[in-house]
């Protein structure tokens, strides 16, 4: 399916966050791709969602998830899945239960608790921040802690918790939500069969959520290309969306210019 690759994305963000938390990545995404689609989708229970309970699996918030697509026509062709942390779990589960719906994925930051340790999977130093997090009804306050603890770009933290305490708000993630998510994300294993369409990881070196080492143990495991930010935090796409489109622009070029040259070899 590698020539639908790139044509329509579907955009999947991560642990308690919504479609307006890419931010202005999305027209980083659309510059990289002028020609193709970019949709945007809401987990249940964030976002237009946010009053919608979330399930406690992967297995049934994919079904949600590709439900809400497919209701939308976003399915009579294969789609390429862009999935963040927690979305990136969301996609891979989609890719293995519908691989007929899919051309092809990217996977940032991500982990699978079969593959790596929960003491990796969410770092030792974060054990206290998300305390402290749950104990704290001040929205600012605990969007703060958030931005500082998924980015790396402090330039940028003021208008980005400014942006992000906004976003709760005006559709708040219920704590019961946010519980349902991590037990799901907690619990995820995934099929350990390797997925036939092509698939790209992408991390970030300075992630203070989850060890890089996660996403290296996919990457053994399946023997998908890996390709990492030297400095960027959890949230890849905040710190530095200009580098991740134009990863993901070359991942695409190199994957449909080798099929372009086919008939030219023959």
């Amino acid at each position: 399916m590698d020539e639908a690759l790139g044509k329509h994305w579907i955009l999947l963000r991560g642990l308690a966050r919504e479609s307006a938390h890419w931010g202005d990545f999305v027209p980083l995404l659309q510059d990289a791709f002028p020609a193709s689609r970019i949709s945007l989708i809401d987990l249940p229970g964030t976002g237009c969602y946010y009053r919608k309970a979330s399930p406690c699996s992967i297995r049934a918030i994919v079904e949600s998830v590709r439900g809400d697509a497919l209701a939308k026509g976003w399915l009579e062709k294969p789609v390429s899945i862009l999935g963040l942390s927690f979305g990136a779990m969301v996609a891979w589960e989609w890719l293995s239960r519908h691989p007929e719906d899919i051309a092809g994925e990217v996977l940032m930051n991500t982990s699978f608790a079969d593959l790596s340790p929960f003491y990796m999977r969410l770092r030792r130093q974060s054990y206290r921040d998300f305390a402290e997090l749950a104990m704290t009804r001040d929205i600012f306050r605990r969007e703060s802690r958030i931005v500082r603890l998924v980015s790396n770009r402090k330039d940028r933290y003021e208008a980005t918790i400014e942006e992000w305490s906004r976003i709760q708000k005006a559709r708040p993630i219920s704590t019961k939500n946010a519980l349902r998510q991590i037990v799901a994300a907690a619990t995820y294993k995934p099929s350990h069969s390797k997925p036939q369409q092509p698939v790209l990881l992408l991390n970030g070196q300075g992630d203070r959520l989850v060890s890089p080492v996660c996403s290296e143990a996919i990457h053994k495991k399946w023997r998908i290309e890996l390709r990492a930010h030297p400095w960027a935090g959890h949230d890849l796409t905040l710190d530095d969306g200009g580098w991740v489109a134009t990863q993901i622009q070359d991942w695409v070029f190199q994957r449909t210019s080798c099929i372009d040259r086919e008939p030219e070899q023959l």
